[in-house]
């Protein structure tokens, strides 16, 4: 069982009013790889300059990800750089160079094809296709095929997005991404239209105020993020949801038996936890000492934060 990624792996120079870091290891598919691998292997599609520091590749490794479709092209690697405001809910985009990632071509070995998940980071939504056309050409397919995106594919690439919102199981969204593609404030209408594309559930992801479920059957569940003092750098915060997300339904997966709606409720809360520990740090700094006891606890904790009794009355009256 294994879960193949392909998103970007990037070197990040990010400013907060807590600290800065210059040339820090990122990148969706870093993020998304470092919380997943917690609970499964990660077979990481993406590619990288000849620059790309030699022990970030060793702590890829560390983390039980298969990297032999991680390409390493002549020239340099992504980088991005952004500052943060106070609140740390807004963020101004220095730079932005794509380096090799501007002309990478996705190349999935067929083995992954029998990988149990497949998760197209928010690159250009027709190398998400190619992914995931070539993870199904085998003899098996994929049993959960998710997808995130972001707001510049939305506006530039609207029907490619769609071709493949209707190819994958889950879609991993931003609120305001949710509200963008369907062009209404209703977010419940919104969801609806992208649902009606085929996917058979949406994640909303809402930042500080946790994540939403909702299925195409009707279904809705809710979970809070886990409570932190301090928020250092929310950078990446939204792959590590879905490595925490998609790790733990991998996990279920070992199984063999068909996942539950409580089997993505469950999720849903270990993708807030890790998206949670995603934010103590600069990079991957939290998330690389992560341990399932480490999940375990926070999960205990959200469980005594957020449960409440069933019956709405006051107990100690009648009627």
């Amino acid at each position: 069982m294994s879960i193949v990624v392909v998103g970007s792996v990037a070197l990040d120079s990010v400013y907060t009013p807590f600290g800065r870091a210059e040339d820090a290891l990122g990148g969706s598919a870093v993020y998304f790889t470092t919380a997943a691998s917690v609970y499964d292997r990660v077979n990481v599609v993406g590619v990288v300059g000849e620059d790309f520091p030699e022990d970030c590749l060793g702590f890829l490794r560390s983390r039980d990800a298969d990297l032999r479709s991680l390409q390493v092209a002549p020239g340099k690697t992504f980088r991005w750089g952004g500052r943060y405001a106070l609140d740390m809910n807004s963020r101004e985009t220095l730079f932005t160079e794509l380096g090799v990632f501007g002309e990478f071509q996705p190349s999935v070995p067929a083995e992954f094809g029998c990988s149990e998940v497949v998760f197209v980071g928010n690159i250009h939504p027709q190398l998400q296709l190619e992914v995931l056309q070539q993870t199904e050409d085998g003899d098996q397919t994929p049993r959960l095929r998710a997808l995130d995106t972001m707001n510049l594919w939305i506006e530039t690439t609207r029907d490619e997005l769609t071709e493949v919102l209707r190819r994958v199981d889950l879609v991993l969204l931003a609120e305001e991404e949710v509200r963008q593609y369907a062009g209404t404030p209703s977010l419940r209408v919104a969801a609806r239209q992208i649902l009606d594309l085929g996917p058979k559930r949406l994640a909303i992801k809402q930042g500080s105020y946790g994540a939403l479920l909702l299925g195409a059957d009707g279904g809705y569940f809710a979970a809070p993020s886990f409570p932190l003092d301090d928020v250092v750098d929310p950078t990446g915060a939204g792959d590590a949801f879905a490595g925490g997300f998609l790790g733990y339904l991998s996990g279920r997966l070992r199984s063999g038996e068909a996942l539950t709606e409580r089997d993505y409720q469950r999720a849903l809360v270990h993708g807030n936890i890790m998206g949670s520990f995603a934010c103590e740090d600069f990079s991957v700094g939290r998330l690389r000492t992560v341990t399932m006891e480490d999940v375990e606890d926070r999960y205990q904790k959200l469980v005594g934060f957020t449960h409440f009794d069933s019956d709405w009355r006051d107990g100690g009256e009648d009627g």
